[in-house]
């Protein structure tokens, strides 16, 4: 079985580079982007399972590249999950709104990590697994 792709757009080197070794730890693909810019480029190139954004970015911010992720490249089909250091219920809820499918908090906690992401790909399962089965698309 292949390994699932996971879109990484984050500017902190540091953090990116937690985020791709806990996750290849856990037999995920890793796939970085330092921009949303970048991210879009990479997404459209070889559309990954997941993405994992950072909200501030250089360029384009986190809201505006997934805005452009699911108008040119990915749909609504994978999921998009926003990672900031905003933690106040209010940003969660602008993250909702805007679209993101989740949301994962910086600091980010190793342990809690490979089991959120897990838990994002098997809810975007269920919904292709359901859209299947009523015929409908989801």
């Amino acid at each position: 079985m292949t390994a699932r792709r996971i879109l990484v757009v984050e500017d902190n080197p540091l953090n990116s580079k937690l985020i791709r070794d806990v996750l290849e730890f856990a037999g995920y693909a890793i796939v970085e982007a330092r921009s949303g810019e970048e991210g879009l480029r990479l997404a459209k190139e070889d559309p990954p399972d997941l993405v994992l954004m950072d909200l501030q970015l250089p360029g384009i911010d986190g809201i505006e590249t997934l805005r452009r992720l699911r108008d040119e490249s990915l749909g609504t089909d994978v999921p998009v999950v926003a990672v900031t250091a905003f933690a106040m219920a209010e940003d969660h809820q602008r993250a909702a709104i805007a679209g993101f499918d989740g949301y994962v908090e910086k600091p980010i906690s190793v342990r809690a990590l490979p089991g959120k992401v897990e838990a994002f790909l098997a809810k975007e399962g269920e919904c292709s697994r359901a859209g299947e089965a009523t015929g409908r698309q989801e």
